[in-house]
């Protein structure tokens, strides 16, 4: 069978999860005797490409890149449904002729990518790998940083996030300033959406912004139906996008490891507790939160290395160099290969997480190579540990409970020692897709 895995981004540019998630699967798919082939895109912004459609190779794996460069959003309707790409997907699946199309996210791609499925009548499947199909921001957090249950009817909540994502800019018009503030941006998005019946407010420059914020749930919500089934590695997850009002059929499967389960026997104890962080450099992963718990520890009980990127927020990352303090080491990215390595020197790995984290493979591959974790107390994280078993939870964004957590630890060896036993993630990208391989029969 054919298989078009469409996704935002891929290798070698783009390494974290999704990414992840679509090679991983297209590389089983094709042991299986299956043809996968990924169709990718380049971001607005990133080098351009010589033509507005290449064509390369990643790990034996055929890929094909649309440059959005060359068909930039112009305004926020274009982040989730760009009329304007239906010609280069019409021609991209009659080139492919794809017996079935996995979308591993529509970013990029937008529905528009969904309406030509339709159209053409291929069997489609989707993996929700967050909240892109709900909320406008994709994290389900709203402008004060709480956490958000979606748009509410008026979508003024909606208006708050993009105001507040605007105001954050470079240069933005002084006119979202408020929009800064957390504790205004909703209440001036509620003025803004009660007096959108004003022809003045509809010929300003945020009248467009009202009037695709408005239609992006229920364009989404329709453009979903396409989908004959709907993959989702959390049960949180599928909950918040059935109480969003998706009907699709659904089915939950965990993702799958390979990572080397046998390093971990090499593991040595430590006089200091060593924590460790993987990831994005990003206020939404709740780096900030991880250093100032660690500088509440007693000096040299541990060390804390943090792996990640400094180029994705430089100012955030460069906030993160000042408040570091002893025991704190930066220690830049890696290789993908090298993550049972990496996990082995450290004891524990934290996931601070300020927003709802859904299944982070480095949570898997912590698990699976016998590193307890501590964790925000988000469902999409907590549904895969067993307190003080394999690991810790602590209340989401508290610096308080989190120095708790750590302090648990480093107080309690014997503790440490015995989540370290028992710790395990024994599922495999095999039982993965062979699970997602059953979700196709019932579609094609």
């Amino acid at each position: 069978m054919k298989i078009a895995l469409f996704v935002h981004c891929f290798f070698p540019g783009h390494f974290y999860g999704t990414e992840t998630y679509t090679l991983n699967l297209a590389l089983r798919l094709k042991e299986l005797g299956h043809e996968p082939i990924v169709v990718t895109a380049i971001f607005p912004g990133e080098a351009q490409q010589a033509e507005l459609i290449t064509h390369y190779e990643f790990k034996g794996i055929p890929v094909v890149c649309f440059d959005k460069n060359y068909m930039p959003n112009r305004r926020v309707r274009d982040t989730f449904y760009q009329p304007e790409t239906r010609d280069v997907f019409d021609k991209l699946l009659d080139e492919i002729r794809p017996d079935l199309v996995h979308v591993t996210h529509l970013i990029n791609h937008t529905a528009i990518l969904l309406e030509v499925l339709c159209e053409k009548g291929i069997p489609t499947v989707g993996t929700l790998t967050d909240f892109y199909g709900v909320c406008f921001n994709n994290k389900l957090e709203n402008a004060a940083g709480n956490l958000c249950a979606g748009p509410n009817p008026s979508r003024s909540n909606c208006l708050a996030c993009y105001g507040k994502a605007v105001s954050m800019q470079p240069g933005s018009s002084p006119r979202y300033r408020v929009f800064s503030n957390e504790k205004y941006a909703e209440r001036a998005a509620s003025i803004i959406m009660r007096a959108r019946g004003l022809d003045r407010v509809m010929r300003s420059s945020i009248g467009p912004v009202i009037e695709d914020l408005r239609m992006r749930p229920d364009t989404l919500r329709e453009m979903y139906a396409q989908y004959a089934a709907l993959i989702t590695p959390t049960a949180f997850l599928q909950h918040a996008y059935k109480e969003n009002g998706f009907t699709n059929p659904m089915h939950a499967i965990w993702f799958g490891t390979d990572i080397d389960r046998t390093l971990s026997t090499e593991r040595s104890r430590s006089s200091v507790v060593r924590f460790g962080f993987i990831g994005q450099i990003a206020p939404h992963k709740g780096t900030d939160l991880l250093i100032r718990a660690f500088s509440r520890l007693p000096k040299g009980s541990a060390t804390l290395d943090i792996y990640g990127p400094a180029e994705q927020d430089p100012r955030y990352f460069a906030t993160l160099k000042e408040m570091a303090t002893e025991g704190v080491n930066f220690r830049g990215t890696f290789p993908s290969a090298d993550m049972a390595r990496v996990l082995l020197q450290m004891e524990v790995l934290v996931i601070p997480s300020v927003w709802y984290e859904n299944s982070p493979l480095v949570l898997l591959d912590a698990l699976a190579t016998k590193t307890p974790v501590i964790v925000s107390d988000v469902e999409g994280l907590t549904e895969f540990v067993s307190e003080g078993e394999t690991g810790l939870s602590f209340e989401r964004g508290s610096v308080d409970a989190l120095t708790v957590a750590l302090r648990r630890l480093v107080d309690d060896p014997d503790l440490l020692q015995s989540m370290i036993r028992t710790t395990a993630y024994p599922r495999t990208i095999r039982d993965m897709v062979a699970d997602t391989v059953r979700v196709y029969s019932t579609v094609v």
